[in-house]
């Protein structure tokens, strides 16, 4: 299209996919309309490892056009790129990266622009953080002792210059994927000289999923909180006092004054609505994550299947009848020990049926453990079985957990968990236990049951993973998937996904902050029950016609959540508007 946007993607997931972030940009940089909309694409964010060799530096599939420390200048923006570097005492790395989509071949190359931070000159960060206090309010100094807050800023400061010698104006969309991308955001709107528009892409409202994750009550209090707050008009400092002292909060409601707020589910808007009444006259757009949509077949489950079941045998010495699964990050507000709860209802009726079942949780907090690591672990003490604390084992969350797990275990007669904390689900990634031709999506395609039963779950595309496959998809009502299900199926939810409400009590909306757990115990009990009675009931339609029903139907489903619907339907609308709002005046604080 005659001038396409350029589209610049703020985020912490430039070079390699952390979680959800990584996610949506695959699915940005593959799909035909967002392609079809812009320009060019760029990612933007700091740097990690500066130690990387040169064939690394952005990525595995990336292709390397600017270091000047490796003495790479293959760009015509070489020479403004040396010339910021000097002035800003900055390091700047630019390149492409390939993205693409397995199935359609669809591929395009973002530009990548990475900038090493730690020993930029003071001045210009110092300038900006004056221009964050004095138009917005954030108090910089509060927070610059914690790098993960520091780096942000100080990449806020270089970004709308190193976009400005490359040419780009008014026709470019800043988006902020996340907190980390506000201060860049901030920046662009406080650059006089420039005219770039600003968009706020909320994947989750940082504030909440804090407050979420430390209250005792978890979800089963907040929601009911955010009920009465919006019944009776009252807002986040009303009920949960003043957040400012969270270094990422007074970023986040900053995001207010963008041209434009995306937000991945229907309860991240109602919270960003919440965090201040400023946000009741701007526009919160609720654009819903894609789910990706792969044709498969019963054989195909089923030749996956048997690699779990025999992966079991290998690790536990018996083939389960049923497969359950969990891939997900290890923090507190994914529910993990939900599953466990279950999984003590499910384990009673096994017994008694002569069934058998695993759970494996795929999961961890800290970085990828080497195949030599996972193979000396695995011969000295039988990991994932087992496990050591401390590395390149166990983390302090990963141990907190792994006693959850021992505990269910050494309870449990028919069904076992296993706690494997490490990226990847291969060979190399896992062990010789492990089948030698074992690939990720095995993990996905032969899973009976996935849960997802978070306390804090924006969208949560990783839930709907196995959904094309026929895999029974668990979720709890606060994920913003599940809002997006009971839209597109308008309450007619299929067999293949089971939601489960955990907000609802007998307590009165207007106590709920005060909830304590023993509370929120007799709720997750209640529904421990209810979703094990659930689970089994569809469990026991276990034939190759209802498995092949199950692929069939969710796949249809996932159809309709693809990438090409959400970015035509939902995102190029909110990004349209964005280009055509109006500069607003910046505020004086």
């Amino acid at each position: 299209m005659s001038n396409a946007p350029v589209i610049v993607h703020v985020t912490h997931e430039t070079v390699q996919k952390i979680g959800g972030i990584g996610a949506v940009l695959k699915g940005f940089f593959t799909c035909p309309a967002y392609l079809n909309f812009t320009g060019r694409s760029i990612i933007t964010g700091p740097v990690f490892e500066r130690d990387l060799p040169v064939s690394k530096r952005l990525g595995d599939d990336g292709h390397l056009l600017f270091s000047s420390a490796d003495g790479v200048a293959n760009t015509e923006y070489a020479p403004v790129f040396s010339e910021l570097e000097n002035i800003y005492n900055a390091r700047i790395i630019y390149g492409t990266r390939t993205f693409t989509d397995e199935q359609t071949c669809i591929q395009s190359d973002p530009e990548v622009i990475l900038v090493d931070v730690t020993r930029m000159h003071p001045e210009p960060v110092n300038e900006l953080k004056n221009a964050l206090f004095e138009h917005f309010g954030i108090e910089s100094n509060r927070h610059e002792h914690i790098w993960e807050y520091e780096q942000y800023i100080r990449l806020a400061a270089i970004v709308p210059s190193i976009l400005k010698v490359m040419g780009l104006g008014s026709d470019t969309i800043i988006a902020a994927h996340e907190w980390m991308g506000m201060p860049t955001a901030l920046s662009a709107m406080c650059d006089r000289y420039a005219d770039f528009r600003t968009v706020f892409y909320a994947h989750e409202v940082a504030t909440i999923r804090k407050i979420i994750e430390e209250h005792p009550g978890h979800d089963t209090a907040f929601y009911s909180v955010l009920r009465y707050a919006h019944n009776n008009n009252r807002y986040l400092i009303d009920i949960f006092g003043d957040q400012s002292e969270y270094f990422k909060h007074q970023l986040v409601e900053a995001s207010q004054y963008c041209h434009a707020i995306c937000a991945v589910g229907d309860y991240a808007a109602k919270e960003l609505r919440f965090l201040s009444a400023g946000f009741s006259n701007h526009p919160v757009e609720v654009v819903y994550n894609g789910v990706p949509a792969y044709e498969s077949g019963l054989q195909q489950k089923t030749d996956s299947k048997e690699k779990l079941r025999q992966y079991c045998r290998n690790i536990l010495g018996f083939k389960p009848d049923y497969i359950f699964t969990h891939v997900t990050r290890l923090v507190v507000s994914k529910g993990l020990w939900r599953d466990l709860q279950i999984l003590e209802n499910i384990d009673k009726q096994f017994v008694s049926e002569g069934k058998t079942a695993v759970l494996f949780v795929l999961s961890t907090e800290v970085g990828r453990k080497t195949t030599e690591q996972v193979q000396i672990m695995e011969s000295a003490y039988g990991w994932p079985v087992a496990h050591k604390e401390g590395w390149p084992d166990l983390s302090g969350g990963e141990t907190k957990f792994h006693f959850l797990v021992q505990r269910f275990n050494a309870r449990s007669r028919n069904v076992k968990a296993v706690f494997i904390n490490q990226f990847g689900f291969d060979p190399a990634s896992c062990g010789r236990s492990m089948p030698q031709d074992m690939k990720f999506e095995d993990i996905r395609r032969g899973s009976d049951v996935e849960f997802g039963l978070s306390t804090y779950e924006p969208f949560g595309i990783s839930h709907l993973e196995p959904l094309t496959y026929g895999g029974i998809c668990v979720l709890s009502s606060i994920c913003g998937c599940a809002g997006f299900i009971k839209k597109i199926t308008e309450n007619n939810i299929p067999e293949n996904i089971i939601i489960a409400d955990y907000t609802q009590s007998d307590i009165p909306d207007s106590e709920y902050k005060n909830i304590e757990r023993t509370a929120l115990k007799r709720v997750e009990t209640i529904k421990g029950r209810e979703l094990a009675e659930e689970i089994l009931k569809r469990l026991n339609k276990n034939s190759e016609m209802a498995i092949e029903q199950l692929i069939r139907s969710g796949y249809d489903l996932a159809s309709k959540m693809s990438w090409q619907r959400i970015i035509s339907d939902f995102v190029l609308p909110a990004l349209k508007q964005a280009l055509s709002s109006t500069l607003k005046k910046l505020p004086a604080w």
